[in-house]
């Protein structure tokens, strides 16, 4: 059940707690990781990678973490963005010209970024099978109609989002999303550190990395948001979430691996989340390790595109571009973070990250035992204000 890493005695209530939801069941395996002004400090990993309890978190385990792929999607428009490649403002459908049937020549990236869309589903009958095909996903999202009028409000893209993202990268870059997170970001970032890998990567389709892969726990039974009922398949909540409706065990199946499913097969861990995000965190600030990004496109992050229940998930959210950001009370965020430039994203049953601008913190937790809760689960709620409380912030 033991820690190891890197906690100062500062943080040590924070290592108390980790312990604690290890030692109780809680926790069954996680790795926290926080880093400051582009330096790290506290990168924590515990507990065990199967149910058995018989094989130690390593430092080097990675696990499926869900959406929290998204946000990794959204970091390759962003750049694309940074790099002048692409706007905010373009139609979509200048990059992907097929994008624009049924009434989509206008939807604009912001609107995909934001998840203000309306493509927020597959009209057709989608198997899990389906997923693992991008290019065939993406053709079938052009030729849709939107739900609603884009940028109306946010209906939350659950398995449309890195399809969408991930095809205008292609269109611009010729690189899929894969590819693209490989040679512009995860490569550079660890050039920039050394040559320290920066293990968070799209599927896993490299067998040797499977024997580090931990199992996954199910969360409790699935509950649709947003007022949906179960029994009305034409339902938003519905066509958005359970079309197809997954278990956490085909996240541990080689098709899955090897698939490219920019909304939910990403594999990394706290370390690796940290060193990604740490770029919307830090960027401009390229002394302190924030080289992908501009300050004047992060400030972009902070633009507010949708505030209000969110039409899949029924919870109120307040989105910018790429990630939810805080608001004045009221919102998911509200009430477990303190005031300022945050934004956050996380991944079904509990993986998150947090970047807060003004205090040069992003804090990251991957896990494998799943929670039904999000974007942030009680537990790491509790992780995440003792580390401001261990900083002077209070809220």
């Amino acid at each position: 059940m033991a820690l190891t890493g890197l906690c100062p005695p500062t943080f040590a209530p924070l290592h108390t707690l980790l312990t604690t939801a290890l030692t109780s069941g809680a926790e069954l395996g996680l790795s926290f990781t926080v880093n400051h002004n582009g330096t790290t400090i506290i990168d924590l990993h515990g507990g065990h990678t199967d149910t058995a309890r018989t094989q130690p978190w390593q430092a080097n385990t990675i696990v499926n973490v869900f959406s929290t792929t998204k946000g990794l999607a959204a970091l390759a428009v962003l750049i694309l963005i940074d790099r002048g490649l692409v706007s905010p403002d373009d139609p979509v459908a200048e990059h992907w010209p097929e994008f624009a049937a049924n009434g989509k020549e206008a939807l604009k990236i912001r609107h995909v970024l934001a998840h203000t869309s309306g493509v927020a589903g597959f009209d057709d009958k989608t198997g899990l099978e389906d997923l693992f095909d991008e290019r065939a996903c993406a053709d079938k999202l052009a030729r849709q109609a939107p739900w609603w009028t884009p940028g109306t409000a946010s209906g939350y893209h659950s398995w449309t989002y890195g399809y969408l993202l991930g095809e205008i990268v292609r269109r611009v870059t010729g690189l899929g999303l894969r590819e693209f997170v490989v040679k512009e970001i995860t490569t550079p970032l660890a050039g920039n550190n050394g040559g320290a890998v920066v293990d968070f990567q799209i599927g896993a389709p490299d067998e040797k990395d499977w024997g580090r892969i931990s199992t996954l726990v199910p969360p409790p039974p699935f509950s649709v948001g947003g007022g949906g009922d179960l029994a009305n398949t034409k339902s938003i909540p519905v066509r958005s979430l359970m079309n197809p409706m997954i278990s956490p065990t085909d996240a541990l199946t080689p098709a899955w691996r090897r698939a490219v499913i920019g909304s939910g097969n990403g594999h990394a861990n706290a370390r690796s989340i940290a060193q990604v995000f740490s770029q919307v965190t830090l960027a401009g600030r390229k002394d302190q390790g924030g080289i992908l990004l501009s300050q004047k496109t992060a400030e972009l992050v902070f633009e507010e595109q949708a505030l209000g229940p969110d039409l899949s998930v029924g919870q109120n959210w307040r989105l910018g571009l790429g990630y939810l950001i805080r608001g004045q009370g009221g919102t998911v965020l509200d009430d477990w973070l303190p005031d300022g430039r945050i934004a956050v994203w996380g991944g079904w049953g509990g993986s998150i990250v947090v970047m807060d601008l003004d205090r040069g913190l992003t804090i990251a937790y991957a896990m494998n035992k799943m929670a039904g809760t999000g974007p942030a689960t009680p537990l790491l709620r509790k992780y995440v204000r003792v580390v401001y409380a261990a900083l002077g912030v209070e809220f």
